[in-house]
């Protein structure tokens, strides 16, 4: 929905008081802005979700691939999940196509609402699967850490496989997970303390 003002401020709590909400709730995208008038664009979450469907969807179909692309919303986080009759190429060597086309996803959301959104992207259960590899496999080395008091350092992980493990440990008696280093040589440390 567009809404006007003569100011951003006037805008905002127009948008506000025609959809029956708080002027902190308003996510806008500013359409117009000259001396006299200011219009701006409202949107809800649900209009973000329905636009990463859809671009992914068309993404996908632009290569030849029938798929369904089945959105969920939890703790913040739009979660895509694909099924395709091409899901191994989707998926790619070592999840490096399914990474790059959640990282292109990401890019058209933030750039069309101009605003970061968390989406996870899982074709096949893939992610999901290789969550419960990397949790066990971490859970497995956090234990010898408390056993013989010293650090581990993991192999490459992607950001999303780091969030889960530090989840997953937060709370793990004399465990502390911190990652360290930038871009491929990011590693993820399990750490005993005291």
């Amino acid at each position: 929905m567009l809404y006007q003002g003569k100011t951003l401020q006037e805008a905002i709590k127009n948008a506000a008081e025609q959809e029956f909400c708080s002027e902190e709730e308003i996510e806008y995208i500013l359409k117009k802005e000259t001396e006299d008038e200011v219009e701006i664009e409202v949107f809800t979450i649900m209009d973000v979700i329905a636009f990463a469907q859809k671009y992914l969807h068309d993404g996908i179909e632009a290569l030849g691939f029938d798929n369904k692309v089945v959105p969920t919303l939890n703790e913040g986080v739009i979660k895509l999940r694909v099924e395709s009759d091409r899901n191994a190429i989707l998926i790619g060597k070592n999840g490096k196509s399914l990474q790059a086309l959640n990282e292109l996803t990401k890019i058209a959301v933030s750039s069309y609402y101009k605003k970061k959104y968390r989406i996870l992207i899982d074709v096949g259960n893939y992610k999901t699967e290789k969550y419960d590899r990397v949790i066990r496999l971490a859970r497995k080395t956090a234990h010898e850490v408390q056993k013989n008091k010293t650090e581990a350092t993991l192999d490459y992980l992607t950001p999303d496989e780091r969030r889960v493990i530090h989840n997953a440990l937060n709370g793990m008696p004399h465990i502390k997970t911190e990652s360290e280093g930038m871009g491929e040589s990011r590693r993820l440390h399990i750490k005993y303390i005291d």
